[in-house]
């Protein structure tokens, strides 16, 4: 049996897929070790991404080629503006970070980068290209979540960040967009994988940047 194209695109990634699920970012995070400096750092950052995010998912809504993806792709959509970015404002308060923290801090240069990258695979208008960067931005997640144990960190802002990405919702959104990849992206081979392992480089360097003061 040959094997899945989502999967030979994780592969094709390697090393740098696993240096970022297994990121020191990662390890302190399952651990609840994440320096409170470098969570909010990290958290404003990754805050920023919502608005190319959502102008990614509306370009997977609009190019998708069944209703029915389109209806899975409207619920995630519905959790990215609701709970997701509910978690966000209940981190930034606990973390002591105030709206003009927030604004003041300029996009670091992995963040900028991502922003980028999804806005232009919204561009190209071409489900496999936004699925490529939407399987690298929602799969590596799970991936990385997937290790964590019981019990979760004690502090909502680990944990919570933690189960926002394992939980049997995001599972089921994840298989779907690696089984929508592999019946489309084959047919846009090279592109997919050029945003894919472009994608992967960037969440590698995001981590990396929470570091970085």
């Amino acid at each position: 049996m040959s094997q899945r194209f989502t999967e030979l695109l994780r592969q094709a990634s390697e090393p740098v897929w696993s240096a970022a699920t297994g990121h020191r970012f990662v390890r302190e995070l399952l651990s609840g070790t994440v320096p409170d400096a470098v969570m909010a750092r990290y958290l404003i950052q990754d805050h920023r991404f919502l608005d190319a995010f959502l102008t990614l998912l509306g370009a997977a809504v609009a190019t998708a080629d069944s209703f029915e993806a389109r209806l899975r792709f409207g619920r995630f959509i519905g959790m990215v503006s609701g709970e997701e970015n509910t978690y966000f404002l209940r981190a930034f308060e606990a973390l002591g970070i105030t709206p003009s923290e927030r604004e003041q801090r300029p996009d670091m240069p992995a963040t900028a980068s991502f922003k980028a990258i999804m806005r232009e695979a919204a561009a190209t208008r071409s489900y496999a290209t936004t699925l490529a960067v939407l399987n690298v931005a929602e799969w590596l997640y799970l991936d990385w979540a997937m290790k964590a144990v019981a019990p979760l960190p004690q502090n909502f802002v680990h944990a919570e960040w933690i189960t926002l990405h394992d939980n049997p919702d995001f599972r089921d959104f994840v298989a779907f967009l690696r089984a929508e990849l592999d019946r489309i992206g084959p047919a846009e081979e090279d592109q997919s994988r050029d945003f894919f392992l472009r994608a992967v480089t960037l969440e590698r360097a995001f981590f990396d940047s929470a570091y970085e003061d």
